[in-house]
């Protein structure tokens, strides 16, 4: 992958300042948002929106184009699938669950989905729910079964049809696991596939329903959404823009990206209880201050959710970053801070939130590959983690 030229950045650097910036208070920490918002739309995302939240009050930002063709900004507030920021919801579902006596995290996945994980080695009756939440149940990635999801023809002939878990789940059951139960960890959609599924299971009402029941709802998130099928994003929001290379998932860092597509209509249900959802920077915002301030689970299923295991250097980019139950952990200037970012066709999600809850940031951009004008791959580094650690960790 490649670094943006200085003359290309600069560009994209004089579109994103003309977008302006919204601050509830004057919070010292707008300046260094709104310069670290320009700079990843200098990095080749279209548009960007920020928000962070402190105990001095609410600050917003945004830079770039929220379509590109029509020159205009992308919404105060939009809405934007969230990709697998939507693990944390799911998760956090099957942790109400488990508080409540419904199941426990060392029940197999078996008892609850019997068959459902089986053939070609893969064995249900040796993964527990606790597995599937923190990604060490070596089950294969389905989605790398799926070429329509990278490769732009097969995208737009395929991007209203529909992916059942079920279906899903039998694409990683058709290879063998990547290695043996809790022996290892890998990051696989086709477990939190199988948590949606099992929360059917145990309460007879889908995940879209338990998770609006028992999350959405209580919080007030007013415009975050658990859509099955349907293609349209409700209310204002930015274009999804997205960039494919012909070799689709084999494609290597050089491989070039071909010219931007509007991917905004697209049915989420491959992406289902692993990245389906909807939402805006003020309702993630909310969920996450609200999860880690201890007013949606119980102190006992928080700290299993904040009980986290090491992931490769390679797989987040930061050493020291490790996994919980749809809880992630990386350290920062200030000592580290919980996330779940989210990646899906159209759309980048990133976000932090202190370990007490009293600061947060959500940051949305319009696409899955930022590519700097005049090049055709994306930059070595990402603008997103300096930005995360400003906002967490400065001043205001």
């Amino acid at each position: 992958m490649r670094r943006t030229s200085t003359f290309a950045a600069a560009l994209c650097l004089a579109v994103g300042i003309s977008a302006g910036t919204a601050a509830a208070s004057a919070a010292p920490a707008s300046g260094t948002l709104q310069r670290d918002a320009d700079l990843l739309v200098a990095e080749g995302s279209p548009g960007a929106l920020v928000e962070l939240v402190t105990p001095r009050g609410r600050v917003r930002v945004r830079s770039g184009y929220g379509d590109v063709k029509a020159r205009t900004p992308v919404p105060w507030d939009a809405r934007f699938r969230i990709g697998s920021f939507t693990k944390m919801f799911v998760a956090t579902t099957v942790l109400r669950l488990v508080g409540e006596g419904r199941l426990s995290l060392e029940d197999t996945v078996d008892r609850w989905l019997p068959g459902t994980v089986a053939g070609n080695g893969n064995d249900g009756r040796l993964i527990t729910v606790r597995q599937l939440l923190q990604h060490t149940s070596g089950l294969h990635e389905y989605v790398s079964e799926m070429p329509n999801v990278f490769k732009e023809k097969d995208f737009l002939r395929t991007r209203f049809d529909t992916v059942t878990a079920a279906e899903a789940v039998r694409l990683a059951m058709s290879k063998a696991p990547d290695f043996a139960p809790g022996t290892s960890w890998a990051y696989s959609n086709t477990n939190y596939m199988l948590a949606g599924m099992l929360i059917e299971r145990v309460t007879g009402r889908t995940w879209q329903e338990e998770v609006t029941a028992r999350v959405i709802r209580p919080l007030g998130l007013r415009h975050t959404f658990t859509p099955s099928t349907s293609p349209f994003i409700p209310g204002p929001h930015a274009k999804g823009y997205d960039r494919f290379t012909e070799k689709g998932m084999e494609a290597g860092p050089d491989d070039p990206f071909g010219p931007p597509v509007d991917v905004t209509l697209m049915n989420p249900s491959w992406g289902g209880s692993a990245g389906a959802m909807i939402s805006t920077t003020e309702d993630g915002g909310t969920f996450l201050r609200a999860l880690l301030g201890g007013k949606v689970l119980r102190p006992a299923q928080l700290a299993e959710m904040k009980r986290t295991v090491p992931t490769p250097p390679e797989w987040s980019g930061v050493p020291g970053t490790r996994y919980g139950l749809g809880l992630i952990w990386t350290p920062n200037s200030c000592g580290g801070s919980w996330s779940h970012g989210g990646t899906i066709h159209g759309f980048l999600t990133d976000n932090g939130v202190t370990d007490d809850g009293r600061r947060s940031v959500v940051v949305s951009r319009n696409t899955r590959t930022p590519v700097p004008a005049g090049s055709t791959t994306v930059p070595d580094q990402d603008a997103v983690s300096d930005l995360i650690d400003h906002a967490l960790c400065g001043a205001g």
